[in-house]
């Protein structure tokens, strides 16, 4: 797999087109970063660390709806491997003017755009929440 972060973020989106309470994912460190900024931000229940069906680790994603809409609206991956994104403090975008959320990952960890502006730091733009 050359991309686990854009396949994460493809599996929320397919399992929220189906409805799904739940939906698993490979276990890294990176993922469960991300899944900790959406989890703080509201846009997901959370996450649990599980052992997947051929034994190796595995993160079960909890989704959250309002309504039996899913609150996430929109999930694009803005960093690829062909093509990374590095953007400084002043230069990181906001998301549908600050009702959105960018994921940034910085020297000082994964964070969303306010909190890296806060922090006064840059890094690699992962992907954008609305």
């Amino acid at each position: 797999m050359n991309d686990p972060i854009g396949d994460m973020l493809t599996r929320i989106r397919n399992a929220q087109m189906r409805g799904k309470s739940t939906v698993e994912t490979p276990a890294s460190k990176l993922r469960a970063w991300v899944l900790d900024v959406l989890a703080a931000e509201g846009y997901i229940r959370g996450y649990e660390p599980m052992t997947g069906g051929n034994g190796h680790p595995a993160l079960e994603i909890s989704l959250k709806y309002f309504d039996g809409t899913p609150v996430i609206r929109e999930l694009k991956r803005v960093s690829k491997p062909g093509r990374r994104v590095y953007m400084g403090t002043d230069s990181i975008p906001q998301v549908r003017q600050g009702l959105g959320v960018s994921i940034v990952s910085t020297s000082k960890g994964v964070m969303t755009d306010a909190s890296a502006r806060a922090a006064n730091v840059g890094g690699e733009v992962l992907c954008t929440v609305f």
